[in-house]
């Protein structure tokens, strides 16, 4: 029985900023304001996706773009685009402000972006993210913005897709009971 001194450096505390980062819609932002909290980050990467029916497939493409720098930010598309995008007249299954905040909930996400333009070109030229990452199912050629962020000096990272994990095979499971 007695009292030992403990170093606060021995302690095991929650890093500075804990309580915000499980504020998921505190990472909601609009693109000028995502904007303005890039600049302050390091290394960014950035991706974007419908996420609809979010599976392990996305929460892998998710951890591994967050890998490749300091900070993620993740463009969702909104629900006019991703219906342009001819997934099928049902879709998205889950509304826009739903599936930003749940990408949000993601401990790999730091920061998240609807946009409805028909592809997230406008949202890589203004955030101008130090690496761009997709799902190894596109073509290097067929990554929007590879050529915009490579001329700046960044990267292009092609992440390899988990097999068998899709939200239109999550889908045509569902319909089959």
């Amino acid at each position: 029985m007695g009292v030992a001194a403990v170093l606060q450096s021995q302690l095991r505390l929650p890093p500075q900023g804990y309580p915000a980062a499980l504020n998921t819609a505190a990472k909601l932002r609009t693109l000028e304001a995502a904007a303005t909290w890039r600049a302050a980050q390091r290394r960014v990467v950035f991706t974007n996706g419908v996420f609809d029916l979010l599976h392990t497939g996305h929460v892998a493409l998710l951890e591994a773009a967050r890998a490749e720098g300091d900070a993620l930010i993740v463009g969702v598309n909104g629900d006019a685009s991703a219906r342009r995008l001819g997934k099928g007249p049902d879709r998205p299954v889950v509304a826009e402000g739903e599936r930003a905040r749940l990408v949000a909930a993601l401990a790999a996400v730091d920061c998240v972006v609807l946009f409805d333009e028909d592809t997230p070109l406008a949202l890589i030229r203004r955030l101008r993210p130090d690496v761009l990452a997709k799902g190894a199912d596109y073509a290097p050629d067929a990554i929007v913005g590879a050529k915009d962020v490579e001329g700046w000096g960044g990267r292009v990272v092609r992440v390899p897709l988990v097999q068998d994990r899709s939200t239109t095979g999550l889908l045509e499971k569902l319909r089959r009971g």
